[in-house]
């Protein structure tokens, strides 16, 4: 039987119930229990590059490799592709941005959109960040096709031998697209996002269905365009770098159905179900990238926080 000490007793008697178990350190006065953050896919730039490389060792520096993709490569060309009326490839036709002639307009137009932008927000080191996503990225891409070569290792025909490893087209879209993300206002960012990886999964659809690039040409540039938005945000300090910002639930399963829709309409051919449905699942791949890359961790609700931080000590008897 447990005894009671009686200048306890009387103390709780006079001046009420004690205080209760020790529960560890409160939040501060005027201060709420900090939301848990939901853990997600952690994204890096050498993961990003790690990708990069793989993707481009099996899919050009193996027989197999170039015998999927060059075995996608056939038909009658651009004709059938649902999207060759907007593609720029058909006579007199105007050409999607940035596909065929629009490419180098289109990038010289995105980069001086985020230095306005930048200019008008006065985020000097963001809008710094963001142009240096899009010039990175174009840089990276130029370098890599010159330094990386395309063997012939299946004796493939001259027009399937020339490098195209990573897509230009694709890389303007992808470096675009993460650097008006980063350039955003934070109630802003969720759907330029949103409305950014629709134009690229039509983008990286379209230049495959008209056979002017591979899957693993889109998939390379998306992942390079991901590693300098990676970089540039550990670059950033930190009250310049993009935070959780609140948005609809449903927005990215809205964002990712509207660019899955747009992948299969703009990488349809009337002559292949198999290469439609394969161009279509690599362009939706470089949105969901992209859309994974600029995507925060979600945060739970703050009581699932302060529940899960806060324990309790057994009450001596």
């Amino acid at each position: 039987m447990t005894q009671q000490d009686p200048s306890t007793t009387v103390s709780t008697r006079r001046n009420g119930p004690g205080p209760g178990p020790d529960l560890g350190p409160g939040p501060g006065p005027g201060v709420g229990p900090r939301p848990a953050r939901i853990p997600r896919l952690h994204i890096s730039a050498p993961l990003c590059l790690l990708a990069f490389l793989t993707v481009y060792l099996l899919a050009v520096c193996t027989p197999f490799g170039q015998r999927a993709e060059n075995g996608l490569i056939t038909g009658d060309g651009a004709g059938p592709a649902w999207i060759y009326d907007w593609s720029g490839a058909a006579y007199q036709s105007s050409a999607l941005p940035p596909l065929e002639h629009t490419a180098m307009p289109t990038l010289l137009v995105g980069i001086a959109v985020i230095a306005g932008v930048a200019l008008v927000r006065r985020r000097w080191w963001q809008g710094a960040a963001a142009v240096g996503v899009v010039v990175g990225t174009i840089a990276s891409k130029e370098l890599t096709r010159l330094l990386l070569p395309r063997p012939d290792l299946v004796d493939a025909e001259v027009s399937l031998t020339e490098a195209s490893f990573p897509s230009g087209h694709v890389a303007v879209p992808a470096g675009l697209v993460l650097g008006a993300t980063l350039i955003a206002s934070p109630r802003l960012r969720p759907y330029v996002t949103a409305v950014g990886v629709l134009w690229l999964a039509v983008t990286a659809a379209a230049v495959q269905a008209t056979y002017h690039h591979r899957p693993s040409d889109v998939l390379g540039s998306t992942l390079l365009a991901c590693a300098c938005y990676v970089l540039a945000t550990r670059l950033l300090r930190t009250p310049d770098a993009p935070s959780a910002d609140p948005h609809p639930r449903v927005l990215p399963a809205v964002a990712l159905a509207l660019a899955a829709a747009g992948a299969l309409v703009a990488g349809a051919r009337d002559d292949s179900v198999t290469q439609s449905l394969v161009f279509a699942a690599a362009a939706f791949l470089c949105a969901g990238l992209c859309w994974l890359t600029t995507a925060p961790g979600r945060r739970a609700h703050p009581g699932h926080g302060a529940r899960a931080s806060r324990g309790t000590r057994p009450v001596p008897s």
